[in-house]
């Protein structure tokens, strides 16, 4: 399998390249910059086949000579998710990174013969109907947004459509709230992961204070990694849309507290009436938890980590890596 990545620098790809490199397969990153140096060194030491291609998903000159290594296999995962200040000031180059862009990357890999066409959607494509659910599957209507999640519903109903029309194998995965091995602040997310924002003030020793206990359906980066894989090698696939999610969650209080043992006199707390909080939560309230039924029924993914086990590798991973960590 040699499986090309769109948005290869970005923390999902360099989960899902570090698992495919792992099982001797070959990945190609693609990205408007190179992969940070520290896990192009640490992928030099697996056993699979690793290129890296600069260029920008604006450009179909540039997509198509991300295509001339010939894969297999693709993921899109470029993606802008901008705050409202970016959706405001520059609305085209979201949706040119977000849409037009996979649509292009759509139109390459069809020209190639390309097996398989894995799209990166997220949570966000339910919008505000995930707010008034306390769990729900993919069968429930979506009611996007914002530009980040109304680009992410596009993108989903763009390859339905061109996958009937073309008759290509194109599916989406929405991921859940990711976080864990490889974050750094690239410039392309105008917030980071709340588990990784309370993790940057933990090991700074910085006060840690939640607006509230923020309930989610956390999924650790490797184990998106395994999402991916699985729906990458299904043989025959039912649906068009997956959740990637663990299907049960845990609060960012509870997160923030696992640091709080660790490290005697660190604050983690909620913010007193009036207080500022010091953690970005990305949403005014608790979304519902995805099921991840349908992904389990059709490939047989389970999620390894939860709470205990994700603190407890990342917390591994950060000391054994620190260069990542600081994005080097």
């Amino acid at each position: 399998m040699h499986v090309l990545i769109f948005g290869g620098a970005g923390f999902v790809g360099l989960n899902l390249a570090e698992r495919l490199l792992a099982q001797g397969a070959e990945a190609t990153l693609f990205d408007r910059r190179a992969p940070i140096a520290s896990a192009m060194r640490a992928f030099e030491k697996l056993p699979g086949r690793l290129r890296a291609v600069v260029g920008d998903v604006a450009s179909q000159a540039d997509i198509d000579a991300a295509f001339a290594s010939a894969p297999s296999h693709v993921v899109y995962g470029a993606a802008l998710t901008p705050g409202s200040a970016r959706e405001a000031a520059d609305p085209v180059r979201v949706l040119d990174v977000n849409l037009t862009g996979f649509v292009r990357a759509l139109d390459a890999a069809r020209k190639r013969g390309v097996r398989r066409v894995v799209n990166l959607s997220s949570a966000g494509a339910y919008g505000a109907a995930a707010f008034a659910h306390r769990s729900f599957d993919e069968s429930l209507p979506a009611d996007p947004t914002s530009l980040y999640s109304i680009t992410k519903f596009a993108s989903e109903r763009a390859a339905t459509r061109l996958s009937d029309l073309w008759r290509m194998d194109f599916r989406s995965v929405r991921l859940s709230a990711v976080f864990g091995p490889w974050e750094h602040d690239s410039g392309v997310r105008d917030t980071l992961s709340p588990p990784y924002q309370v993790a940057r003030m933990a090991l700074a020793g910085e006060p840690i204070v939640l607006p509230r206990p923020i309930l989610r359906d956390w999924v650790y980066g490797p184990d998106v990694a395994e999402a991916l894989v699985a729906v990458l090698n299904a043989p025959a696939l039912q649906h068009q849309i997956y959740n990637v999610t663990p299907g049960a969650g845990w609060t960012l209080l509870e997160w923030a507290q696992c640091f709080a043992a660790l490290r005697p006199g660190l604050v983690a707390r909620l913010a007193a009436p009036g207080e500022t909080p010091s953690v970005d939560p990305h949403s005014a309230g608790d979304r519902g938890i995805m099921s991840p039924a349908r992904l389990a029924a059709d490939t047989g993914f389970k999620a390894r980590y939860d709470l205990a086990a994700s603190f407890a590798h990342l917390t591994q991973w950060i000391d054994a890596h620190h260069d990542a960590w600081e994005g080097r």
